[in-house]
C-alpha cells in the first residue's frame, strides 16, 4: 500500500467512524441486507465470507439502462455503508453461530464441514439472519463450493483484460466503462465463454455432474461483487467464488478500484491452493498490471501444483518483461503463454489434454457470432443516423 492511500484512509478513520456513529444514533440507518459472497473449501474446511450493508435498493441491470441509470448505479455501489457491530447468524447443516460484523460490515465464517454434509452437490446452501427482538428480522442465503477429488484440475483467474474487457491500464477508458455501462453491456473478449466453459468440462469428466472448479481473484474491490456476478452469469461463465480487494474507504477508491496493491492476490490465491492441497491448476491472467509476477511468486511456492500460465497479451510495451519473467519459470517445469487472443490458449490446453479438440470449434463459433453482432449493430446505428 503506498504511503499517500496509508494517510488518506487514517485521516477518513474517524470521519467514517463519526457518521456510523451518528446515522445509527439519529436512526438513519437504512434497512440492512446481509450479502454473501459465494464461499468455497473442501470436505473438512470451509469459507466464505460476506457484508452487512444499507440497502441501497440496486435494481437488476437491463442493455436498455441509459448512461445515467448505469452511474447512478455505480454512485449506489460506492455509497453504500457497511454496518458495524451487527450480530450475524449462520446455519450450516443444521449448526448455527454467530458472527459480528467489523467497522465495514463484513464477517468471515471459517469453519469446519461436519461429516456426513457432502452430498452429491457441490454447490452447498447456507443461511445467514439478523434477529430483531429475538425474531429473524433479515436474511439471506449464500453457497459454498465443497469441491470433489474427481475434477481434472482447478482453474485460477483474473478478471479485469482477462475474461472482461476492462482497459485497467488506460484510466479515461476504464472509468467510462466503469461508470456507463452494466453486466449486460460490459463485453468479455472473444471466445472467452466458450473456452472457460470447455476447461470447466475437460477432458476426464464423463459425468456431467462433475467439472473442474473456477475461481476469479481480480483487484477490484467488493463494491463490484454484483456487476461481476451478472456479467458472468449473462455471459454464461462458470460459476466459481471470487475473491476481491478489501474495501478500503478512501477519497480516491472509485479512481483507483481495480488498481493500487496486488499482494491481496497472492494471499488469496495461497489460501485456494491450501484448502485444495491434492489439486493442480491452470492459472489465467494478462500483461496489463502484475498477473506475471503474481503468478511467477506462486509457481516457486506450488510448483508441482501448477500445469499451465496463460497470460493474455494486452499491453505491449510489457511484452518483453513477461517473456523475461516466462523464460524464469522454465526451470520449475511450469510453462507461462503470452497469448494473443483466446484461440491461441485453446489451442495450447487442447494439445496440453486439457480440453478436447472439438472444444475449439465453439470458441472460435463464439467469436465469429460476436464479429457478426457487432457488424449487424453497426449497420442498424448507421441506418437511424441516416434517417435523423
Amino acid at each position: 500500500m503506498d504511503l499517500f492511500t496509508i494517510v488518506v484512509d487514517i485521516i477518513n478513520y474517524p470521519f467514517r467512524k463519526f457518521k456510523s456513529f451518528v446515522k445509527k444514533k439519529l436512526g438513519w440507518v437504512g434497512k440492512p441486507i446481509i450479502q454473501p459472497y459465494r464461499g468455497y473449501g473442501n470436505h473438512y474446511q470451509f469459507f466464505i465470507k460476506g457484508r452487512v450493508i444499507e440497502d441501497t435498493g440496486l435494481s437488476q441491470p437491463e442493455e436498455s439502462d441509459s448512461l445515467w441509470q448505469n452511474l447512478l448505479a455505480m454512485i449506489k455501489r460506492y455509497s453504500s455503508s457497511g454496518i458495524s457491530e451487527v450480530e450475524v447468524y449462520a446455519e450450516f447443516n443444521g449448526e448455527t453461530k454467530k458472527y459480528v460484523t467489523d467497522d465495514d460490515g463484513f464477517f468471515i465464517v471459517n469453519q469446519v464441514v461436519p461429516q456426513g454434509v457432502i452430498n452429491d452437490e457441490d454447490w452447498q446452501p447456507i443461511r445467514f439472519y439478523i434477529k430483531r427482538n429475538d425474531r429473524i428480522y433479515t436474511e439471506s442465503v449464500g453457497e459454498i463450493l465443497l469441491t470433489r477429488k474427481k475434477a481434472q484440475f482447478g482453474v485460477i483467474t483474473d478478471i479485469d483484460d482477462t475474461l472482461l474487457i476492462s482497459h485497467a491500464t488506460n484510466m479515461r477508458k476504464k472509468l467510462r466503462l466503469m461508470l456507463f455501462k452494466n453486466a449486460k453491456t460490459r463485453l468479455p473478449f472473444d471466445g472467452v465463454a466458450a473456452f472457460y466453459c470447455a476447461l470447466e468440462k475437460g477432458t476426464q469428466n464423463n459425468d456431467e455432474k462433475n467439472f473442474n472448479p473456477f475461481f476469479y481473484v481480480s483487484s477490484s474491490e467488493w463494491n463490484l461483487y454484483d456487476l461481476l456476478t451478472d456479467f458472468c452469469l449473462h455471459h454464461d461463465l462458470p460459476k466459481g467464488p471470487f475473491l476481491l480487494r478489501e474495501v478500503k474507504v478512501s477519497l480516491k477508491k472509485i479512481w483507483k478500484a481495480g488498481g493500487g496493491n496486488h499482494n491481496h492476490k497472492l494471499d488469496k490465491i495461497r489460501h485456494i491452493l491450501n484448502l485444495h492441497e491434492e489439486r493442480e491448476f491452470i492459472l489465467i491472467g494478462d500483461s496489463g498490471q502484475h498477473d506475471a509476477e503474481i503468478y511467477s511468486q506462486i509457481v516457486k511456492e506450488y510448483a508441482e501444483r501448477i500445469n499451465t500460465i496463460y497470460i493474455r497479451d494486452v499491453k505491449r510495451s510489457r511484452h518483453d518483461a513477461v517473456q523475461k519473467i516466462a523464460d524464469s519459470l522454465k526451470e520449475y517445469n511450469t510453462e507461462m503463454i503470452l497469448v494473443e487472443d483466446t484461440e491461441a490458449a485453446a489451442v495450447d490446453a487442447i494439445k496440453k489434454g486439457y480440453l478436447p479438440p472439438k472444444a475449439l470449434k465453439s470458441i472460435v463459433d463464439e467469436k465469429t457470432f460476436n464479429k457478426r453482432m457487432s457488424s449487424d449493430l453497426q449497420i442498424v446505428l448507421d441506418r437511424m443516423v441516416n434517417q435523423e
